[in-house]
Order: structure tokens, then C-alpha cells, then sequence
């Protein structure tokens, strides 16, 4: 019988209630000595499972414990796109087989009532899934054709509901809708002409096929991109967008270079039918705490003008951080307090000059009765190495999944690796 990455014969054993002396020794042969080169908070562990996989992006474990991973293409650099489906049969939790299906760039992924889900950068695919196959069981349908993918942020991120509601990110192709894209000074467009068909949320029919953007709903508008996008367990949509870019750079009058780096938000914000939350003509200021009018559309860095009573977020997390995807934790293998609480992954961004690089990590923020309280702890990190920059960094976290046993696994699109986190408790550090 084969063991998957998942669901070994150890794991039928929950880790906490372990024996002493085997069971140690046995917790240990989970993880690697050095964590796979991350950091993490005590009690918690990492193995690398799978390496040099490609530009790896999100990810669903499978009921037998499969991996299922959507890739994007390089850039250049030989590596292809499609579905990558790993699985592990000699049970040591690294995958040793790997097969690729079909060739789309791609970003988000998703696995509901029998079916793989399968977001490439203009299409949302549909494969047939059958428990014991690794992979798609066969060729897929096409549930939503010829999606906007012009220009910058084509990548497509999806989530299901309970109600056969499927969930699309179509993200902006521009900084703030300018007449003349990230040229400083340039106004920007009013009315905005991208919102017609991106930045927002569409919904459209999860098990219908062939329908086109026009045949869905423009569920909510006014978000550059929301790669981040997932279902909570209460039933709400959340996301985390990427905020715009080069207040400084595009309007030096304005903004100071260090305004420009801590400016403006990376937001949590949850999603309902008809929310606009303004961008292009408005953006979240963590020092103000509200939102304010952008300066394309005659903004001076303080006034609201037209935004105020535009929905604000959740929750503000720090400026160009690059939140890539958000995990709702339900399992019971980590401690209780993560029970309910997001996950949420940062790729790391290019434009906080002159102050340092951040993001590429993981945070945790806690919710409570369906909303988020305190604030957010960094999870995992080391993703970067010495180098915390695009080009320099060895790792970009990407994907983020549960397994059936409740570990934690992650993805990188920098070095192509996926780690799995477990909690072994104070055992390992006894």
C-alpha cells in the first residue's frame, strides 16, 4: 500500500500523543535538522518535500494526500507551466513521483465534488478528479474562456463556495488607471475604463462550461489584484490585494521616498456582493487609517474626497509586501489558537526604496467571531536568505495548503520548493 506525502502509516498516530523515545525519534524523521532553511516558532517543525519543481504557485493536497500544484511559466528560463501532481510512495514524506499535465501559466488552483479546478492566466479549467489517480483523470473542460490577460497582473486566482459559487480574480493591468501608465504627473483615467472587466471580483457558475467574463458577475470592483483569495469556514470571501505603487516616484511634490515605501496598505478585506473598495481613485493610508483620494485624481495625500464611505479593510498589513495567498487554518494538528485564524503568504515586492525589502513570509492573524483581532505575527521566514530582493532572494513564498493530517505546506515560485510544516510540540527541543 502506498504511503502519500500526506497520510503515512506514521500519521495515523496524531504527533502530540506520540510514545516517549520512538515517538521522538520518529517526530524527528518528519523534519529536516536546518527546518529547509526556515524559521519558525518553537514547537514547529519543517521537511522539504519537493525542490526545483518550478515556478510553483498555489496548491490543494488531495483526500489520499497528493500534491497538486499550479505553475507559471518562465520567463525565459525553460520552465513550463501546467498542473504538477506529486505524490510520495516510499513514505520518507519527499515526493518521488511527479507528473506534469498540460502547459498554461498559471496561479490558482482548487479541488471540489470531484473536479480540479485550474486557474491559468486567461481560462478557468476544469479537470475530472478520481481518488487513487495522481493527477487529472482526464482531459479538462473549459468552465470560463478569453478572461482579460493584457499587460501586468494576468494571473487568475479562484475560490469555491458551498453553493457551486466559483470566484475569480481578474486583476488591473496598470498602477492607478493613468492616461499614460506609471508616468509621473500623468492623471489618471475618471471614469476608469478597466474597471469594466478587471480589478474586481467576478462569480460565475462552477459547474456550468463555456461561459464567457460577460456570462458572470462583477461580484466587487475597485481591487488591483487580489491574488490572496479564499472562503472562510463561517462562508465569507475574504482577499488581500496588492496595493499600488510609486506614490513618491510618480509625485514627488507629495510624497517623500520614505512615504512612498510605507505607503499605502496591503489589505485583508471581506468581499461582499457589490462592494467597491475604490482603487484607482483611492488607496488605504496606514498612518491615517482610512482611505484617501489618490493624487491622479486630484488627491494631496490627506483628503478623502470621493472615497470616504468606500469600504474599508479588515485589516491593513504593511505596504508592498505582496500578499500572493490566504489559508483559513480548520484543522487540529496545530495548537488551538490557530484554529480559525488566517494564514497569509508574501511573496516581497521591488518598491520600498530607500527602506529595506520586506515580506517574503508568512504571518498568522488571528480571528475571532469572524473577524480579525490583534494584530499579526510572523509565522515563517527565511524564505529570502542574505539577499531580501526579487533577483537575490533564494526563496519567494507563494501557496499555501492543508493536508488530511493538518500540516501546513507551502510553496516558493524562486526556488521551486514546498515545505511541510507540522507542530511536534517541546520534544524536539527537549
Amino acid at each position: 500500500m502506498r504511503r502519500s506525502l500526506f497520510v503515512s502509516a506514521l500519521l495515523g498516530t496524531p504527533l502530540l500523543c506520540l510514545p516517549a523515545g520512538g515517538g521522538l525519534a520518529a517526530q524527528d524523521a518528519l523534519c529536516d535538522p536546518d527546518n529547509g532553511g526556515l524559521d519558525l516558532p518553537p514547537g514547529f517543525c519543517a521537511r522539504v518535500v519537493a525542490d526545483s519543481v518550478g515556478r510553483a504557485r498555489h496548491l490543494v493536497v488531495t483526500p489520499d494526500g497528493d500534491l497538486l500544484v499550479a505553475l507559471r511559466r518562465g520567463r525565459g528560463n525553460g520552465q513550463s507551466g501546467g498542473l504538477l501532481a506529486l505524490r510520495d510512495n516510499d513514505g520518507d514524506g519527499r515526493a518521488d513521483v511527479m507528473e506534469r499535465f498540460g502547459e498554461s501559466s498559471a496561479t490558482g488552483i482548487a479541488l471540489r465534488d470531484g473536479f480540479i479546478y485550474f486557474a491559468a492566466d486567461d481560462a478557468i479549467l476544469r479537470y475530472p478528479y478520481r481518488p487513487g489517480t495522481l493527477g487529472p483523470a482526464g482531459p479538462p473542460d473549459t468552465i470560463v474562456a478569453a478572461l482579460p490577460s493584457e499587460r501586468s497582473h494576468a494571473a487568475k486566482s479562484a475560490a469555491l463556495d458551498a453553493d457551486g459559487n466559483l470566484f475569480v480574480n481578474v486583476g488591473s493591468p496598470s498602477n492607478a488607471c493613468q492616461v499614460e501608465d506609471r508616468v509621473a504627473g500623468a492623471p489618471g483615467q475618471d471614469p476608469c475604463p478597466e474597471l469594466a472587466t478587471r480589478a474586481g471580483i467576478w462569480r460565475f457558475d462552477a459547474g456550468r462550461t463555456d461561459q464567457a467574463q460577460a456570462d458572470g458577475e462583477r461580484y466587487a470592483t475597485g481591487l488591483r489584484h487580489t491574488f490572496a483569495l479564499a472562503i472562510a469556514p463561517w462562508g465569507d470571501l475574504y482577499g488581500v490585494q496588492h496595493g499600488r505603487d510609486q506614490l513618491h516616484q510618480n509625485w514627488p511634490e507629495l510624497f517623500t521616498e520614505e512615504q512612498g515605501a510605507y505607503k499605502p496598505s496591503e489589505e485583508l478585506v471581506r468581499i461582499e456582493r457589490g462592494d467597491d473598495f475604490g482603487w484607482p481613485y483611492c488607496y488605504h493610508d496606514p498612518q491615517l487609517n482610512r482611505r484617501v483620494l489618490a493624487p491622479e485624481y486630484g488627491g494631496d495625500g490627506e483628503a478623502g474626497g470621493r472615497c470616504t464611505g468606500m469600504k474599508e479593510p479588515a485589516f491593513a498589513f504593511p505596504a508592498h509586501w505582496a500578499p500572493e495567498a490566504i489559508l483559513f487554518y480548520t484543522a487540529d494538528q496545530f495548537p488551538e489558537r490557530y484554529r480559525g485564524g488566517a494564514f497569509i503568504s508574501f511573496h516581497g515586492s521591488w518598491n520600498r526604496d530607500p527602506l529595506p525589502q520586506e515580506g517574503y513570509n508568512v504571518v498568522f492573524l488571528p480571528f475571532e467571531n469572524g473577524r480579525p483581532v490583534a494584530t499579526y505575527e510572523v509565522f515563517a521566514d527565511g524564505f529570502a536568505g542574505p539577499d531580501v530582493s526579487p533577483r537575490g532572494a533564494r526563496h519567494r513564498p507563494t501557496g499555501l495548503a492543508v493536508g488530511p493530517d493538518g500540516a501546513l505546506y507551502l510553496a516558493d515560485d524562486k526556488g521551486g520548493r514546498i515545505w511541510r510544516i507540522l507542530f511536534v510540540g517541546s520534544r524536539r527541543f527537549m
